[in-house]
């Protein structure tokens, strides 16, 4: 696994322009509210996934959607979803439940697990991840996002997905 240190090297070597902020861990949405008004960006949560046939999927959306995974499944070509162990997390994409990101793609063999981007978040604008942990905001453009997962051999999908 390439961790952030590789994270951090690709993001020099590719030239990706972007911020990062240090803060106390943050685990759910919730807890973000508070670090987020200083950091100007779309903020966003992620979703670990695993189909009824086994497949992985992580689901990155915006902070404040809710989404309606019983319509999602069609959409990405999978069967029923339900929320992915921590273990098999850790396996695929070296990160703990709270530091899940779609930067994590960095440590995931190619076709181990499909990453899914809403279409808000696919865009030229900043996007708040985390770099592989929950102490830090790692700003971005979301174009960069999808860039960084095909530069490591994913390729993502971007679905408008549906909300409740």
């Amino acid at each position: 696994m390439r961790g952030e240190a590789g994270l951090m090297a690709d993001l020099r070597e590719y030239k990706i322009a972007h911020d990062i902020y240090e803060h106390q861990a943050v685990f759910t949405v919730e807890e973000s509210r508070a670090i987020k008004t200083d950091i100007r960006c779309l903020h966003t949560k992620n979703l670990f996934l695993k189909d009824a046939k086994g497949a992985f999927f992580l689901l990155t959306v915006p902070a404040e959607a809710r989404i309606d995974l019983k319509r999602v499944h069609p959409l990405i070509g999978s069967r029923r979803l339900s929320f992915g162990k921590a273990d098999a997390m850790g396996d695929l994409i070296g990160v703990t439940p709270g530091s899940v990101t779609p930067l994590g793609m960095i440590n995931a063999q190619p076709g181990s697990i499909a990453l899914v981007l809403d279409h808000a978040l696919a865009v030229d604008k900043p996007v708040g991840v985390h770099p592989l942990r929950n102490t830090a905001t790692l700003v971005l453009a979301g174009t960069d996002i999808l860039r960084l997962a095909q530069i490591w051999g994913h390729e993502p999908q971007i679905v408008d997905l549906p909300k409740l």
